[in-house]
């Protein structure tokens, strides 16, 4: 068998093995053109208000700006951009908006569930995660509580940068999707593709 046990993971970016070390606090920023192709295909608005809670150095929260949302930017660390040292797990008061963001992949899970127990009923949670989300025992039960609205899945491989060094990175072997839950939805999900 060509290869070694490592490769195979580095490959599916199936777990912790990579190539280097991984970044402390899971930064790994978006290309803003993520959210652009994202945002051509949505064909509706989403709310007025939008909080990008691990915004990062704003890769994300600026494309929305742009976009004329009204965007509170936070994260745990301070990048330069937005208000820093706001723990999104942590948080309980409720946002009457959408939550737009990338979240530490390792946390994946946790801030999808704090986002749609945050948000009102209604409203969207819009994750850029890996197309892997969709696997995994321990993601059942969210996926059984039929918020999950459609899933945009990448026909071609985005690209995100380590510590937002993006001029380091040509390509990418991770699949990626928004994956846009809905509060209180009730049906399956529609698959689309960008």
């Amino acid at each position: 068998m060509a290869g070694n046990y490592k490769s195979v993971y580095v490959t599916l970016s199936a777990s912790a093995h990579s190539e280097g070390e991984r970044e402390v606090n899971d930064y790994y920023a978006t290309d803003p053109q993520a959210l652009e192709s994202f945002l051509s295909l949505w064909g509706g608005r989403l709310s007025p208000d939008i909080w990008e809670c691990a915004c990062g150095a704003g890769h994300l929260a600026k494309v929305l700006v742009r976009h004329g949302y009204n965007v509170t930017a936070t994260d745990l660390i301070d990048r330069g951009y937005g208000t820093a040292g706001i723990d999104f797990l942590r948080c309980t008061e409720k946002f009457d908006g959408d939550i737009v963001t990338n979240p530490p992949y390792k946390f994946a899970q946790e801030f999808v569930e704090k986002a749609l127990d945050l948000v009102g009923e209604g409203n969207r949670v819009v994750m850029f995660l890996k197309l892997q989300f969709l696997e995994g025992q321990r993601r059942q039960r969210l996926f059984e509580r039929k918020d999950l609205e459609y899933v945009y899945v990448f026909s071609k491989r985005v690209i995100c940068a380590k510590n937002a060094e993006f001029e380091k990175i040509s390509s990418s072997a991770v699949a990626y999707a928004w994956f846009v839950f809905r509060k209180g939805y009730g049906k399956e999900p529609v698959i689309r593709w960008i």
